[in-house]
């Protein structure tokens, strides 16, 4: 098979996203054995193909990025008009797999995509007004002409089906994977003192005021601990300033791990997800761990993680007064449900997928 990947998510900082498509596109090749030829498409200006070039350093796969200024504009131009399909610039494919941020024709093979949650449909209210702008569309083109759609997690697949009507026949599930980097073993982060880690973009659904509040009732027994923010500034419009409160801003993968194994707790307060790969992350690198109890975060929690309600924040400092005095049993339990989500189960999911939609 020839599989084009739309890696155009590269072309920024790497947050979500673009870890689950660097991941997919290492697992592919792990599993792969040399039977398939990948190649990774996307279209960006100078910067966002310096990125995706850095993001791929080390991952041998054909490359095709062709530089255009605002390539924003151009993908979303480019998607609503339908044509030219892909394949004049990609060549001849088995499979296209686009992204979140553009859906092109194309004229023959499989066509695929991922959805990662369906929260600007469920709550656009906690968006941008440009994040539904550019999801809607994308959301309508995959359910009317994608062969396989691939959901994040189980809850995601359950809301393709109740949102959108996509038969059960069209949706897989493939668990993203998180970076060999997440271990317990290695350096740990020195802030000075004990802290309290949460990692997320500042927006309103990951409902960090909450968390806030919930550190500053903990406080007053333990003055000694730190809370740590780390991630893009976002547009969260309520403070989150507070005694012992710092933002550290976005973090990359190789310095956040040392975060993830110097922290005392973690902490994962958001309101509504399409799978929480923080979580996961955090279980693989032996971190005691207090998630929302929103059902969207089962799957990343397993039975690892201690759960609070989201709105609650004096259960998320009871439940984080809890993992700071919790016994070495549940931090065993955090590695073994991490152990599942590697690049090569992502890309096993995903091979089978492109296989069932070409009919293999």
């Amino acid at each position: 098979m020839r599989i084009v990947i739309d890696v155009s998510p590269l072309s920024v900082s790497r947050t979500g996203i673009g870890n689950y498509v660097r991941g997919l596109l290492t697992g592919l090749l792990e599993v792969a054995g040399g039977r398939h030829d990948l190649v990774a498409f996307g279209l960006s200006g100078p910067a966002g193909r310096r990125r995706i070039r850095e993001a791929l350093e080390g991952v041998p796969v054909e490359l095709r990025l062709p530089l255009l200024p605002r390539a924003r504009w151009w993908r979303s131009a480019w998607s609503k008009l339908g044509r030219p399909p892909v394949e004049r610039i990609v060549g001849p494919l088995d499979v296209f797999h686009f992204s979140d941020w553009m859906y092109p024709a194309q004229r023959g093979g499989a066509r695929v995509t991922t959805v990662h949650d369906l929260v600007p449909l469920r709550f656009p209210e906690l968006v941008q007004r440009g994040t539904a702008r550019m999801h809607a569309p994308k959301y309508e083109n995959a359910t009317r002409t994608c062969d396989l759609l691939f959901a994040d997690s189980r809850f995601t697949a359950s809301e393709l089906r109740g949102l959108l009507e996509v038969p059960e026949d069209r949706i897989a599930v493939a668990y993203p994977g998180i970076d060999p980097i997440f271990t317990p073993e290695g350096s740990r982060k020195d802030l000075g003192g004990p802290y309290v880690l949460a990692v997320s973009t500042r927006e309103p659904r990951k409902n960090l005021p909450t968390l806030v509040e919930g550190f500053r009732l903990l406080r007053r027994a333990r003055p000694e601990l730190t809370l740590a923010l780390v991630g893009p500034a976002g547009w969260e419009p309520r403070s989150l300033e507070g005694e012992g409160v710092r933002l550290l801003g976005y973090v990359p993968n190789d310095e956040l791990a040392g975060l993830y194994r110097g922290a005392a707790a973690f902490a994962y307060p958001s309101r509504f997800e399409g799978f929480g790969l923080p979580v996961v992350e955090a279980l693989a690198c032996g971190v005691p761990t207090v998630v929302s109890s929103h059902p969207s975060l089962d799957e990343a929690c397993g039975d690892a993680a201690l759960r609070a309600d989201p709105d609650e924040p004096q259960e998320f400092a009871d439940a984080l007064e809890q993992a700071l005095d919790g016994p070495a049993t549940r931090r065993e339990r955090g590695l073994v449900h991490a152990a599942r989500f590697t690049y090569r189960a992502l890309g096993e999911s995903v091979l089978a997928g492109y296989e069932r939609a070409l009919g293999d």
